[in-house]
C-alpha cells in the first residue's frame, strides 16, 4: 500500500466484516511511525521500500501459518511503502475468528512474524532531511 494507511481505509474493513456472521471477535494492530529522537535529531517521517516478490512470498507464509496455528476466520495484513509521515499508520493487521481469544494470540504471533521475517525497510528521515536505516524492535 502506498504511503499512510487512511482511518476511512481501516473503518471500511471493519464494515466489509459485518456480513459474516460467523465472526465474534476482531483485533486490530496499527503500527504508527514515532516522531523518535536519534542522538539529539528528531524523526519526521520514515520511507518504506521492499522487495515486493519476497515480501509477497513472506507475507503468504505467514498467513499459511497463522490459519495453520489459530482457528482464525479471516486475516489481513497491509504495510506501507513509500514515505509515512510521525504519527500516520505503516502497518494494519486485522484479525477474525470465533473467539476472542484466537485473535489476540495470533495478532501477537503475525505482528512478531512480520516484524522479524518480511524484507520490508524503513529509512528514517529526520527533520533537518538527513537519514538513516531503521532497525526493527
Amino acid at each position: 500500500m502506498e504511503g499512510a494507511i487512511l482511518p476511512d481505509f481501516i473503518a471500511n474493513s471493519i464494515a466489509k466484516h459485518q456480513s459474516k456472521h460467523s465472526i465474534g471477535a476482531h483485533n486490530i494492530f496499527l503500527g504508527q511511525v514515532r516522531a523518535d529522537v536519534i542522538e539529539g535529531k528528531k524523526v519526521s517521517a520514515i520511507e518504506y521500500t521492499t522487495y515486493e516478490s519476497m515480501a509477497d512470498e513472506k507475507l503468504y507464509e505467514i498467513r499459511e501459518k497463522a490459519f495453520a496455528k489459530f482457528n482464525l476466520t479471516c486475516m489481513h495484513i497491509y504495510h506501507s511503502l513509500g514515505k509515512v509521515n510521525a504519527g500516520e499508520i505503516c502497518l494494519f493487521v486485522f484479525v477474525s475468528s470465533e473467539r476472542r481469544k484466537e485473535v489476540y494470540e495470533a495478532t501477537e504471533a503475525i505482528v512478531n512474524m512480520i516484524k522479524e521475517e518480511v524484507p520490508i525497510f524503513g529509512k528514517e528521515i529526520f527533520e533537518d532531511e538527513t537519514h538513516q536505516w531503521k532497525v526493527n524492535s
